[in-house]
């Protein structure tokens, strides 16, 4: 079989499935359908899905970090995480919470955790299905815990830490977050609920209402795909909040590419020159407000 041609309508119905209706049987009834054949819907199916075998892209044990799994205090109870620290670093570091998407801490996000640490920065990739265990090896499973997860309470959750990172030996006292999907959502309920978050960036995250803008303190840089359009639904309501309280933020649109560009383990969704520019301006953007 050649190699099949992804479309568009094709990665729109994996984003229905994955974000809004979880329905695995009907979104791979409509993707037969666009592709013509369930043998072809079954070769396209690994290339609009995370690869976890490509995740790697700092390795675990690089001798520039010193990375491990952590717990440590809640506000709910005790959250488990993955910390990684840049060894031999000359003083303090500032800090970065690095949240996850709706799949819950996996292989990707804890090597953008390794990533983010290379830059300079303390980073912790906490686990916000802590409360409910953890998150499970099967990314459905995963999804599905997030539709009854207390969103105040993981808001809650991602303030401890904060709080937990700015008292961490190693760290400055600034602590920032960057956050993918479901957690670029979480950025911006942080950047609400968190007077003392040093500098938030939200990937392709969900909006906040406008009437919770006022409450925002944190500087904010927002990256989102031309092609998203769920997200990018509530662009226009943000921007127009945001200026009419004088909130100092950025925000970047990549033409032509989906939801997720920046996750480089879905073949069919990443952009590697998106990737880079929303990542090399998040860095820039960190670095300048939480030295």
């Amino acid at each position: 079989m050649d190699k099949p041609t992804i479309t568009q309508a094709m990665i729109d119905a994996y984003d229905e499935y994955t974000h809004l209706t979880l329905d695995r049987r009907g979104f791979m009834q409509k993707l037969t359908s666009l592709a013509g054949s369930g043998a072809a819907a079954a070769v396209i199916m690994p290339m609009l899905a995370a690869n976890a075998a490509h995740a790697t892209i700092i390795p675990e044990t690089d001798e520039r970090l010193t990375a491990e799994d952590v717990t440590y205090p809640g506000k709910t109870g005790e959250m488990k995480g993955y910390l990684a620290v840049p060894k031999d670093a000359a003083g303090k570091l500032p800090a970065v919470i690095v949240i996850h998407e709706n799949r819950g801490l996996n292989a990707h996000i804890r090597d953008v955790a390794r990533r983010m640490a290379l830059e300079g920065f303390v980073a912790l990739a906490p686990d916000f299905l802590s409360p409910n265990g953890g998150t499970p090896a099967n990314e459905d499973e995963a999804r599905a815990m997030f539709q009854s997860l207390d969103m105040a309470a993981a808001v809650a959750n991602g303030e401890a830490t904060r709080a937990f990172l700015s008292s961490h030996e190693k760290t400055n006292g600034k602590v920032g977050a960057i956050g993918f999907c479901w957690g670029g959502g979480m950025v911006n309920r942080m950047a609400v609920a968190s007077p003392d978050l040093g500098a938030g960036v939200a990937y392709y995250g969900a909006q906040v209402p406008a009437d919770q803008v006022p409450s925002i303190k944190a500087p904010l840089m927002l990256h989102y795909g031309g092609l998203d359009e769920r997200i990018n639904a509530g662009i226009d309501a943000y921007k127009a909040a945001l200026d009419a309280n004088g909130k100092t933020y950025e925000l970047f649109m990549y033409d032509g590419v989906n939801h997720a560009f920046n996750n480089d383990t879905s073949a069919a969704r990443y952009d590697k020159a998106a990737a880079d520019l929303a990542w090399s301006r998040t860095v820039e953007f960190l670095k300048k407000n939480l030295a």
